[in-house]
């Protein structure tokens, strides 16, 4: 019984420790998104939308 508590909760660690790193991947990926598409509106609109100094 004990052995059986303690995999599952080794597993819903594993499976925590995935979400968390698919979390993190998905992040990053819409960050990238967003700068990309924060620069193509800055060059399109002609502004420093981000107040970084800088078009694009």
């Amino acid at each position: 019984m004990q052995q059986d508590e303690l995999e599952k909760q080794k597993d819903k660690a594993n499976s925590l420790e995935d979400r968390i790193e698919q979390l993190e991947n998905d992040l990053g990926a819409t960050r990238k998104l967003l700068r990309k598409t924060l620069a193509a509106l800055e060059t399109h609109l002609t502004q420093d939308i981000d107040g970084d100094g800088k078009m694009g």
